[in-house]
């Protein structure tokens, strides 16, 4: 990929939690909080749920990929965070209610985001990290990943991962991860269909953005409208998400980008989709 064109992680808000960069259509956000294996503390889950919003609605933004510094890829929530909201009145109800709410509207904003998000795992993704892999469209991970959601392990039975993990892979392995808590090998997690490509230690992110980079060059609408339909007909009978998927076809065949893709192909020659 060619060199950074833009960095606002020194420039915005998300300062010392998400850095930002731009690369050639592709948006980088990394986690930057090493020191708490990047956890999703409330300011974590704001500062990327800002950055998925504001990249939906960029142009500029053709495919997003999420990284993260440090030896975690993301440790999920942040248990001291939590712990310390048991002194508030209600013992921390009503801050866990919030959190546990805006952590599931950043999950179904990674979904619903038309534009394609890769997960870039190098470190153990754990709990809420493991449900951020599983929420996003892709993962390549390295072979130092790990997966788990260990929440059963100290009490707190993983059910808001358990809903990205649970339509990812398999209900019998899910099930395994969620009631054992046991860290998942990469190699594993790829046979599973948690992650689509398993790489050598330390080129997770570089796998992540030829994917991204890939992705980057196909019809951005058409993009949105197919992940769109992907994620709505998954969830319908098979006869309602044909009938679904159908009127999806004929929408996508009247727009210019199928119009353009389609006459590239008659006339045997790469399509131009800044005509589209």
């Amino acid at each position: 990929m060619p060199a950074v064109s833009r960095r606002m992680d020194d420039t915005t808000p998300r300062a010392g939690l998400l850095e930002s960069e731009q690369r050639a259509g592709v948006l980088v956000l990394t986690l930057a909080r090493p020191e708490t294996r990047n956890s999703l503390s409330q300011a974590m889950i704001e500062a990327l749920q800002g950055a998925i919003d504001t990249a939906a609605q960029a142009a500029v933004v053709r495919a997003i990929v999420i990284a993260a510094k440090g030896r975690a890829f993301c440790a999920g929530h942040d248990l001291k965070e939590l712990t310390a909201h048991r002194a508030d009145a209600d013992g921390g109800r009503a801050f866990t209610q919030l959190l546990m709410h805006q952590c599931a509207k950043l999950m179904r904003s990674i979904v619903q985001c038309p534009k394609p998000v890769i997960a870039a795992v190098e470190g153990p993704a754990t709990a809420a990290g493991c449900q951020l892999v599983a929420s996003c469209d892709l993962a390549v991970a390295s072979e130092a990943a790990r997966f788990a959601t260990p929440g059963v392990n100290i009490g707190l039975f993983c059910s808001t991962p358990m809903v990205a993990l649970s339509r990812n892979v398999p209900r019998k392995r899910a099930m395994e991860m969620l009631l054992l808590g046991e860290m998942l090998p990469a190699r594993e997690a790829a046979e599973y269909g948690l992650v689509n490509r398993v790489v050598p230690a330390g080129k997770a992110l570089d796998e992540a953005m030829q994917l991204a980079g890939l992705v980057a060059s196909k019809p951005p609408a058409t993009l949105a409208i197919g992940k769109e339909a992907f994620y709505r007909q998954i969830e319908m009978s098979l006869a309602d998400a044909y009938d679904y998927a159908a009127g999806v076809m004929v929408e996508n065949m009247m727009h210019a980008e199928s119009k353009e893709g389609i006459g590239a192909f008659i006339d045997k020659r790469p399509p131009d989709w800044s005509k589209a």
